[in-house]
């Protein structure tokens, strides 16, 4: 049986009850980052969601389309757009992973299964960081491949242009892969 009444020790010292109790107190405020977690996996969902329902108006709007169809540009930039909504809710379940488990406690039954270990290995704010940069990096490179396909080129510095960012954008993958 505990005897909270009894002062603790830490290194060597004993600790005041006040002390103590406001320690715990203050590790206690941790849990607010539940809000995160909920609303964050909430805001996944809603992605995920608004995501396959863009799909599905494509897909209908496709099948359905009475005088012309949709043409091949617009029916892309439709699903990239899609695309966009699921790596945004990726990046949404990667941070509410995260913050979860560096704050609250290990998903258990994530690391039992041994299948998504690596996603969910967030050893702390570094590691959650440089996984989110990674899947952000992923949805910018998706919106401009969308905007490519929308954009208008009239001059051929339009497409030199295009040429020069794509090229970056290689370069940049190519360093980001290299990085652990």
């Amino acid at each position: 049986m505990k005897n909270t009444d009894v002062p603790r020790q830490t290194d060597g010292k004993k600790q005041h009850p006040i002390e103590e109790k406001f320690e715990k107190s203050l590790w206690s405020i941790r849990y607010i980052v539940l809000l995160g977690v909920l609303f964050g996996a909430l805001s996944a969902i809603v992605l995920f969601v608004s995501g396959s329902l863009e799909i599905y108006n494509t897909l209908i709007g496709f099948i359905f389309a009475s005088d012309a169809h949709a043409s091949h540009e617009e029916i892309l930039i439709a699903i990239i757009g899609a695309i966009d909504f699921y790596l945004i809710a990726l990046v949404l379940l990667i941070f509410t992973f995260g913050i979860y488990e560096l704050f609250i406690s290990k998903i258990d039954i994530a690391h039992e299964e041994g299948e998504f270990g690596n996603i969910l290995e967030v050893k702390n704010l570094d590691d959650l960081k440089n996984k989110i940069v990674k899947v952000i990096i992923m949805v910018l490179i998706v919106s401009f491949f969308q905007r490519i396909l929308s954009m208008e080129f009239t001059t051929s510095y339009d497409m030199l242009a295009m040429a020069i960012s794509i090229c970056v954008i290689c370069v940049g993958v190519y360093f980001l892969g290299r990085h652990p």
